[in-house]
């Protein structure tokens, strides 16, 4: 198991998370770009070179994400083990408002607001 975060830790690395985050993806954005313009003319050696930098790029950031804590669970998507769910982040949010059970995935994210209550069984 992984570590296991307050609301207040998760929210204090989100200044991190997101000064990782940003540039890596406006840099695979136009990378992305590229690509479809290599494509579109069929220039498969530059396509090629273009997706695989966008694929280290990719691992690149998922790494040092992970190596502030967080685990990654898609693309631009960061989530902060709560104990009994995930705080849950996607890129370009400004702040750490989200919650899903471990169950439930992103698409049953909720705010934090209307996060169930903690059982102690």
């Amino acid at each position: 198991m992984g570590r296991v975060f307050t609301l207040e830790d998760a929210r204090g690395l989100m200044p991190r998370v997101q000064d990782i985050t940003k540039p890596v993806f406006e840099l695979a954005a136009s990378l992305a770009e590229e690509l479809q313009e290599a494509d579109e003319h069929e220039e498969e050696g530059r396509a090629e070179e273009l997706r695989e930098r966008l694929q280290t790029l990719v691992e690149s950031w998922a790494e040092a994400i992970r190596d502030l804590g967080p685990e990654v669970k898609g693309l631009w998507l960061v989530d902060f083990d709560s104990g009994d769910g995930y705080w849950c982040w996607a890129y370009p949010e400004e702040s750490l408002d989200h919650w899903h059970s471990y169950e439930g995935g992103f698409g049953s994210r909720v705010p934090i607001t209307m996060k169930p209550e903690t059982k102690n069984v």
